[in-house]
Formats: structure tokens, sequence, C-alpha cells
């Protein structure tokens, strides 16, 4: 279970902005029937979810379910939607369009895929369930794609879904009618999972005592434990405990329940689990469940620890202390210098609590980051910095890292924060610093940079707002390199992506990274106007058409298909407004120039067949005068060789789709004066759709379908 923690809202103060990745989606209830075939007609017979209507006795008397006649066909019909007001029977409060929505789309984004059982048992329609139940053969296992707390579950039954959203009478019946009870999801969830999630007492006793696994396991190997000392559902985590449910199992990351109830902070959970034979093991990263509440700053659950006897041993008592005082020294939402020095000191007074049994530090190399800060090994050397609380800050980065290790993905957080206080307080230098070092070892561990690549471009963006700056190529170049490398390991995970994995997460990633790279490259163009001609060098010059040829090579583009092209020309993208906003205004020559001059296409088109010039003369920001920059970007694009008479999907070219009357003019003029032969041939072949498979050279294919608003290759 990864950490999740609320993101900063948008202030004055990069303090603010140091946060991780938000916090968990609401629950999402909107739900598709899915409807194969679904009726052209007014009725229509529902194949695929149930099978016919189970037949009376051939002596009892004929009924309507009998034969297949028009009565019956509409009576399937309406059972699979039986009209906005039956479903109102569960949830008078709520509109039905936040439910259903009919006839089903198989291409909802969403991924849902509901039969009228599992929808019922979602909405908690007590009386459709047992209609299906009492009047048709339903298949009860029968797996559905459903949006649980705003993700989607691949292959859950109905039961899965009733336990899951707390509607015990409807277990209940799906149970007594032979729904298995230990039927899992595609990850191998179970309904008593789904119970212990929301924690739902009264199901999960109902589970276990019709025969559920309490020691069942997901794809991760998380019990039901796990997820019940997480959510800190302690009845539940009693019960199942009770019930056999073994304490010390570990998930594949190593976590026991106890990692996850002291990582949340549930006290009683915690306790409940020591009584029952829980001990402190530790997780794939070397971390114990104390070290996770103290890294979390929850002293209640780490005094719960230390307080139980023979559960700790001394070292691990002290080193639990220092890592809580080190995170109080650089946490966001609860800093508190003088909680972190009395920490500090309470542990080194047990380091030296025996003379003849000191316990000393594993003092490890400074880092340059921590202006190479060497911890206090004494008291003497603790009672001295205890005033200045820079060196308490510095002692405490250390100090985490020491604990936690380079390769545990919580260490850069408190490193992230430390810098944002330095931005504020306008030390830009120290604040690079640390940034940079946390992006490096968040790239290490394979964790996305994204926001921090974005933080980097809004501090530039903030530093060269104050004159006589210090800000270089130096400072900026290296960043773009990272940004460039970012962007290249998203296309990877993308391209080798996974089913449980989250593709559409990376390519909003790789959306955010597109830009940051964009603004990056303007404040590189901005430093090169500002600076003299003595500050930027040849080698400047090479590593930034080095990383810029990067980008173009790997075709780097939103997920929109449109390049760093298109986006430079772009007038209406939205920039950000921390600060970024007043140095980034779009559509930049500078920034086109560079681009053109690294090869970028000129004829690259987007997803809408869009080249930058139909980008550039249609996404016009009324709102701003940039006219004398278009005209210039427009005469580098003929001149790099753009084609005016190309079409995009909607058969215009830049001309006709333009609405900037002296810009269609000029686009005009310069159509007639550069459209070639070649071009009017293409076009020809293209209006009329000869066939030229295998009559002309394979590489003018790609020019003929320049000119033609139909598909023409393949």
């Amino acid at each position: 279970m990864q950490r999740n923690r609320v993101p900063g809202e948008v202030s004055s103060s990069f303090s603010v902005l140091a946060s991780p990745s938000g916090p968990p989606l609401s629950r999402q209830l909107s739900v598709k029937i899915q409807i194969p075939g679904h009726a052209r007609g007014a009725v229509s017979v529902i194949d695929g979810f149930f099978t016919a209507p189970i037949s009376r006795d051939s002596n009892s008397k004929p009924n309507r379910f009998s034969t297949t006649n028009c009565s019956t066909r509409k009576r399937w019909y309406e059972s699979a939607w039986p009209g906005a007001g039956f479903w109102r029977g569960a949830n008078d409060t709520l509109p039905v369009t936040n439910y259903i929505t009919y006839p089903a789309n198989f291409d909802q984004p969403d991924g849902q895929s509901l039969n009228p059982l599992t929808m019922a048992a979602m909405t908690g329609n007590v009386k459709f369930v047992k209609t299906l139940l009492s009047h048709y053969d339903v298949d009860l296992e029968r797996e559905c794609n459903v949006i649980f707390d705003g993700m989607v579950v691949y292959g859950a039954t109905a039961l899965w879904v009733a336990a899951g959203m707390g509607h015990l009478q409807i277990v209940k019946m799906l149970v007594q009618a032979g729904a298995a009870i230990n039927h899992n999801t595609k990850a191998q969830s179970s309904p008593l999972r789904a119970a212990c999630y929301e924690g739902r007492l009264d199901i999960v006793e109902f589970l276990i005592d019709n025969g559920a696994d309490v020691n069942a396991t997901n794809l991760f190997n998380n019990n039901t434990l796990m997820i019940a000392a997480y959510k800190g559902h302690h009845l539940v985590v009693n019960t199942l405990l009770q019930n056999g449910s073994r304490a010390n199992d570990q998930a594949l990351c190593g976590a026991t329940a106890l990692h996850y109830a002291a990582e949340s902070g549930h006290l009683d959970v915690v306790v409940a689990l020591l009584d029952h034979g829980a001990t402190l093991k530790k997780n794939e990263l070397g971390i114990t469940p104390a070290l996770q509440a103290a890294e979390r700053l929850h002293e209640d659950v780490l005094e719960a620890f230390i307080q139980r006897p023979g559960l700790m041993s001394l070292e691990e008592h002290i080193t639990a202390l220092e890592l809580l005082g080190a995170t109080y020294a650089n946490d966001k939402t609860k800093y508190d210098v003088n909680k972190a020095y009395s920490y500090l000191l309470r542990a080194m007074q047990l380091r030296y609590s025996n003379p003849r049994g000191v316990i000393r530090k594993k003092v490890q190399p400074t880092v340059p980051a921590y202006d190479n800060w060497f911890e206090t090994e004494n008291l003497p050397e603790l009672y001295a910095i205890k005033l200045n609380h820079h060196s308490i800050h510095m002692e405490s980065l250390a100090i985490r890292e020491r604990i936690l290790g380079r390769n545990n993905p919580e260490l850069p957080q408190a490193i992230i924060y430390r810098g944002a206080v330095m931005a504020d307080q306008g030390r830009f230098y120290q604040c690079q610093v640390l940034w940079n070092y946390a992006i490096d070892l968040r790239m290490r561990n394979n964790v996305s940079v994204d926001r921090d690549l974005l933080r980097f471009a809004q501090l530039f963006a903030q530093i060269l707002r104050v004159e006589n700056h210090n800000l270089t190529l130096d400072h900026v170049l290296p960043v773009l390199a990272k940004c460039q490398q970012e962007i290249e390991n998203n296309k990877l995970k993308i391209k080798e992506a996974k089913p449980n994995s989250c593709p559409s997460l990376w390519q909003d990633q790789n959306n955010q990274n597109c830009i940051t790279a964009l603004y990056l490259i303007k404040i590189v163009t901005h430093l090169a106007r500002r600076k003299q001609d003595h500050d930027i060098n040849e080698d400047h010059i090479q590593q930034l058409f080095l990383v810029v040829r990067k980008f173009i090579q790997n075709d780097t583009r939103l997920q929109d298909g449109q390049t760093l092209l298109h986006i430079a020309v772009n007038g209406v993208m939205p920039v950000d407004e921390f600060y970024t906003n007043e140095m980034c205004r779009f559509p930049c020559y500078a920034t086109a120039l560079v681009l053109v001059h690294c090869g970028a296409s000129v004829v690259a088109v987007d997803a809408a067949r869009n080249t930058p010039l139909h980008i550039l003369v249609t996404k016009v920001n009324t709102a701003q005068d940039r006219q004398a920059e278009m005209a210039r970007i427009l005469q580098l694009f003929v001149e790099a060789g753009a084609h005016l008479d190309a079409v995009n999907a909607f058969g215009q070219t830049a001309a006709t789709a333009c609405k900037q009357p002296v810009l269609a003019n000029r686009l005009h003029g310069h159509q007639n004066a550069h459209t070639s032969l070649k071009c009017l041939a293409a076009r020809t072949i293209a209006t009329n759709r000869l066939n030229f498979k295998g009559l002309i050279p394979t590489q003018l294919e790609a020019f003929i379908q320049m000119h033609s608003v139909h598909k023409v290759l393949p």
C-alpha cells in the first residue's frame, strides 16, 4: 500500500507546493449496463446475462414465461431496464442519472460493464435482486468490471459488489442462492476483502460464518487483515484475529498488518495486533512498524511500541526516536523544530545512558546537498546546535537518510520541503542543490518526477523576476536533461504496460513533462537574450542542442499527438500560473527557432492531422497581441519547408482554417508563391482518390496523404 498525502494548494510559497501526489479519488458511482446487441426497436431479448426463465412443471398451468411471446420478451426487457422509478427504491436522494446510462456504450472510458444483477447489487435494490433470483436462472458467478473507490475492479461478481457496497441483505440473498463465497476478482480480491475495506462488521461476520477464507490474499499477497488494519477498522480486525487470521503474514513488499496500522496511525488496531502476537518485522526496505510510525509522526503509536515489554531493543528504541525527531524538523504539515530537538536529545541521552555500553551512531559519509553536514555523535555536539535551526535541519536530513536509506521512496519528500523553504527565503542556490538531489533519488528508484520538474520551472521563472539574478544555463540545462530522460522513462513504461498497471497515469505525467520541457526551453532562450555574449559559451550551446535533439529524435509528443513545436506555437495552451505564466508565453518565436534548428519537423501532424502551422493560425489568444510574433514564426516555417497546402482531418489548409484576416492574407500569398507542381499533382490524386499503390515510389505516399483529407495510407 503506497503512501498518500494531500497535495498542496497553489499559493505564493514553494513550501506549500512541496507535497507528493494526491489523495485517493472519491468514489464514483456511475454505472453502464452492458447489453450485447441491444435493441434497435422498442423491445429486445436480452441474452448473455441470464438464460431462459425457469419453466414450470409440465403438469402445472400454462404461464406467460413458458413461451417466447411478446409479453415474455417485454418482461425480459423490463428485467434488464425496469425504468427510472424502479431504481429509486434504493436511494431517493440521488438522481438516477448518477447510476445508469442506457443504452450501453461499450467504449466508455470508465471501463465498466455491468449486468442487471450486479447493477442491482451495487445500488442496493433488494426488490430487483429478489425478482431476478426468484424468477430467472441467473448466473451468480458472472464477472463484471465495476468502479469501486475510484478504481476499476475487473472480474467482480454480484456478491463482491454487494459486500463492497455494504448491502447486507443482498449479500445474504446471494449466498443463500448459492453464490460462491470465495469467488475472487482478477486481482484476487475476495468478497470478504471488499467488506473489510469498507469496515462492514456485519457482512464480515456473515461471510466468515459461511466459509469465507480469512487468510485469502490478493495478487500482492495482501490479506484481509492488512486492508482492515490500514483502514483502521478496529472491530473488523478483532473479528478476523479471533477467527484465525495470522497477524504476522507479510505482503510481497514485506509489510505486515502492523506496518499498515502504524503507517495510518490507528493505535487501537496496533494494540489489538500486538495483543495477538504481532511482531516488528522488517519490510523489503528494512523498515519496521515502529519506524513506520515514527516517519509518519504518530507519536502515540510509537510510544505504544516502546512501552510494550520485550518488543524493541534499546538501539531500535533510539533509532525510532531519532527518525521521529528528524521528521519533525522537515515536515510540511507538522513542522516543529522544538519537538525535533527534544526527540533527538532524548535519543542521544539513551545512547549514553550506560557508560559501559555506549551505543554509538553508525555515521554515514557526508552528502553535499546537506552542506556536507557531519552528524552529531555526542551530547556536547548536540547541545551546540540547539539554537541553530539550520544545523538542526541539516542534522535531521542526514539522520533520515541514514535510517531510511537512499532506496526509500519517502526520503526525498523532506528534502523537497527544506528546499522549498529556502526558496521562500530567497536562498535559490541551496534550493536547487536540494531539489536536484531529490530528483536524482527519485529517478534512481524509478519514481515519477513530473511534479518535481515542474517545480524547477516555477523556481527558475521566479528567479528571473529578480534583478541581478545569478541563474545561468549551468543551472537550467541539467534539469532539461533530466526532463528528457523522464519522458523516455515514461514512454518505456507505457510501451511495456502490464494489465494491472496504469498507463493513463503515465500518459498524464508524459503530458506534463512535455509542457515542462517547453517551459525550460523557453527559459533558456530568455536567458540567452538577457545575458551578455561572454556568459553563453559554445559548450552551453552544444549542450542545449544535444538535449533538444534528443527530444526531437525520440518523437516527444502529447497524448493528442502534438509535438513540442505544436505546443510552442499554441497561443491558447494553458500555462501554469505559479510564476511560470509571466515568463512562458506562447506562441514564442525563439522557442520555435531552437526546435526547428534542432530538427523539429514543420510538417509533423497531430491526431487531428494539424501541422504546427495549423495550430499557429487557429489557436490564437485574442487577449494578447502576438501578431508580430506569429508573422515571424510563419516566415520561419515557410523557410523551413512547411507545406502551406497541407490539409488537416477536416480538409482545411492553414489559410482556410485561419480566422485572422491579416495572417490569412499572408498565408495565401505564401501559398501562391510556394505551391509546386508536385503539390498540385498530389492534390489531384487525393481529390479524385486515384489509385497509386505500386505506381509511385513509397516515399511519396506520405506526401500525397499530406494533401488528402481521406486516409490513403494503411
